[in-house]
């Protein structure tokens, strides 16, 4: 073995993991853990990754890095087996991964600035992502990650032209733009370019790019290039995956998001309207604190109403030092039973999405030799070569994904 790279989280840490990937590339032995901080649950995985690979390779160099390290690095270089810990912006520097470079245990920063990387590859994948913004200016009351992450910061349009088109050369059908809060791009740069800004300046750069994606995106910063793109660009794909976090104002105002529940909605009707058909996701959070059931139903009702049918839940989990871990604290097994109510609302909102493309052409970017995505991000079960984009008809809609065959 050579580098073996082991990522939890985000998008963003899977595109790190390839920066880590090509930097590391001379080491020998060695297994990088790319932690993830968001829940308590992603930090116990990384830990129990840590501790069953020191046991299965007992004579390899385990460096762990990511948000959680980054937060607590004491805490992971005590773990069996690690043999250093680098913060977010250490594990992004070629000199870090120098053989015989010392640990950054002790003089962890938090980054005040983004370089631009250029990966080539992401191993295993059939779609690339790109980072075009690091960091976050807000404090929801729940989220730790602006500690581990830092300020807003953005990648000059001229750099993530250069990663696409580079991505594309290399084979790459589907891009997608990731980053801790995308829709807050461009306030550090000259001119102040908005994200509707410079996906529509991107598209124009790259004109080979067949598929542009975005993930998560706050719905209370959506701009107007945006908005024009989601309705006229058909390289810009239909689905829109919102931060909303949940469908209560009340815990809205507690977790100090910046929308409220009629903007999630308006933003949804508003997509629909723009392109029928597109794919809606959201993110939501489940017991928070003070959620009684009035609260949660308040929610449950939100993904009813705007039949969502690719929610993404996570049960509250305490991050120490946030403002929500002081409050009055909801029993764990009531959040997970809240949890699985939304994940069921939003199952049979999918049901009703995916009936409804019974027997159109899709899109499809096959992924394995039997699934891929269409451009709503439907899950498709299809017999193709993995990274090879095409159309197809759909031949029939299960639960929880369609059925196609090449058009």
């Amino acid at each position: 073995m050579t580098v073996d790279i082991l990522t939890f989280g985000c998008r963003l840490n899977t595109y790190e993991s390839e920066v880590m990937r090509g930097h590391a590339s001379q080491l020998t032995n060695t297994i990088i853990v790319n932690t993830c901080a968001v829940t308590a649950e992603a930090e116990r995985q990384a830990r129990q990754a840590i501790r069953r690979a020191h046991r299965e390779n007992p004579q390899a160099q385990i460096v762990v890095t990511g948000c959680a390290a980054q937060i607590a690095p004491d805490t992971w270089a005590t773990l069996p087996g690690v043999a250093r810990v680098l913060g977010n912006e250490d594990k992004l520097n070629p000199e870090s991964w120098a053989p015989g470079a010392p640990s950054a245990v002790s003089d962890i920063m938090v980054a005040r600035e983004t370089a631009a990387h250029l990966v080539t590859e992401f191993a295993g994948r059939a779609r690339a992502f790109v980072q075009v913004q690091q960091g976050c200016d807000h404090r929801c009351t729940f989220c730790i990650i602006p500690f581990g992450r830092g300020p807003n910061r953005s990648v000059p349009i001229g750099a993530i032209a250069d990663q696409v088109r580079t991505l594309v050369a290399t084979g790459y059908r589907e891009i997608v733009l990731t980053g801790v809060d995308i829709a807050s791009y461009g306030p550090d740069l000259p001119g102040r370019p908005t994200l509707g800004q410079m996906v529509r300046r991107l598209l124009a750069a790259v004109p080979e790019l067949p598929r542009l994606r975005l993930s998560s995106i706050d719905p209370a910063a959506i701009d107007a290039d945006l908005w024009r793109l989601i309705e006229t660009e058909p390289r810009l794909m239909p689905h829109l995956h919102l931060s909303m976090q949940a469908g209560s104002d009340l815990i809205l105002k507690r977790m100090k998001r910046r929308h409220l529940r009629q903007q999630g909605l308006d933003v949804i009707a508003r997509a629909r309207a723009l392109r029928p058909g597109i794919g809606i996701g959201a993110d939501l959070i489940a017991g928070f604190p003070t959620e009684t059931e009035a609260l949660f139903a308040e929610t449950l009702e939100f993904v009813q109403e705007a039949q969502i049918p690719f929610v993404h839940v996570f049960p509250y989990s305490e991050r120490p030092g946030t403002p929500a871990a002081r409050m009055p604290a909801i029993p764990v097994p009531t959040r997970r039973e809240r949890a699985a109510r939304l994940r069921e609302a939003g199952a049979q909102a999918a049901r009703s999405f995916l009936a409804a493309q019974l027997g159109r052409t899709i899109s499809v970017l096959a992924e394995t030799e039997t699934s891929g995505h269409s451009e709503h991000f439907a899950p498709v079960k299809i017999a193709a070569q993995p990274g090879q984009l095409l159309q197809a008809r759909v031949t029939a809609a299960h639960a929880d994904h369609l059925l196609a065959e090449p058009a």
